[in-house]
């Protein structure tokens, strides 16, 4: 099965594409793309001359991506089948065969033509398997051979127009991290792109042995912090390490940041509703990280399944 990716260069969106066409294939064609002008079309098309073999399966995610796939669309003739991995715009009708949308992110207005399947946060392309694997070799980075201890991972962000890192919520970050090892945890922090400064030089500032604080230097320890976790602390501004997170099974905890009202911090806050009061997946974080039991379904293994079963209905 041959499957292009299209998408910007973006973490959020390429890592969503390349997730579920994992689970289709092992090598798909990664299209990373920019800004495409609306007089691109036709005879002026990038996509005219494409020499390539045509796609079966288009899976894209974000803005830029939706005028690309129509070109490649337009290119073959419209044959292959296009999923959009989020609400497409009104501009894109016709062009999608398939979208998936996250529960948080649904709208009524959906357009002619495109299936429209619910999907739960974002797809990724972290694994249940590949964790378990790993966990044993990620696990002796931090804690001596034989050794039992409790790893808690801190995976914190950065304002993201819902949220914000300020002064009180970074000083609440640094003592929760000192208590927890004061009680026993071994502490995995690690900051993102869009995190400030002042957040990295707090946590680097913490003088305790059993807190690990990644300085963006040298190897990013993230998937292994992923798999040694016994235990997770997410800044509730990122969706996607949420997801990452609840793929191992292991208890996931929601940080309250410093609010910024309005509507991106209602649809973040319909977000965490849902993960904990409706499908009882995370938690919110009052102190305590303790074990409970949840199932989470692998979202990029069930967008492919679907993918894979709608693409072999359309060919009988």
């Amino acid at each position: 099965m041959r499957v292009w990716t299209v998408s910007e260069e973006k973490a959020g969106t390429l890592t969503q594409c390349l997730g579920v066409a994992g689970h289709l294939t092992a090598d798909p064609v990664v299209l990373k793309i920019e800004r495409l002008a609306k007089w691109r079309r036709g005879l002026l098309s990038p996509y005219r001359r494409v020499s390539a073999a045509e796609p079966d399966i288009i899976v894209s995610c974000g803005w830029f991506a939706e005028r690309h796939v129509a070109r490649i669309k337009e290119r073959f003739d419209g044959r292959p089948l296009a999923v959009h991995l989020q609400p497409p715009a009104p501009p894109s009708a016709g062009i999608y065969d398939l979208a998936f949308v996250s529960r948080h992110d649904w709208k009524s207005e959906r357009l002619e033509g495109t299936e429209y399947r619910g999907m739960i946060g974002v797809p990724h392309r972290i694994t249940r398997q590949w964790l378990d694997a790993r966990r044993p070799a990620a696990r002796a980075r931090w804690t001596a051979a034989g050794n039992d201890d409790r790893i808690v991972a801190m995976l914190l962000g950065g304002p993201n127009g819902a949220y914000d890192y300020d002064g009180p919520t970074i000083a609440g970050i640094v003592d929760t991290a000192r208590r927890l090892a004061a009680e026993g945890a071994i502490v995995l922090a690690t900051t993102s792109r869009r995190s400030r400064p002042a957040l990295l030089d707090a946590l680097l500032r913490i003088d305790d042995p059993r807190v690990h604080v990644w300085d963006r230097t040298g190897e990013n320890p993230y998937r292994d912090y992923l798999a040694a976790a016994d235990g997770f602390l997410i800044g509730k501004d990122t969706v996607t390490m949420h997801c990452e997170a609840l793929t191992s099974g292991r208890p996931v905890y929601s940080l309250d940041l410093a609010a910024i009202q309005g509507e991106r911090f209602e649809k973040f806050e319909w977000f965490h509703h849902d993960l904990q009061d409706t499908l009882r997946l995370t938690r919110p974080f009052e102190g305590r990280v303790e074990a409970y039991d949840y199932g989470f379904a692998d979202q990029s293994l069930a967008i492919a399944d679907a993918i894979r079963a709608h693409h072999a209905a359309r060919r009988r």
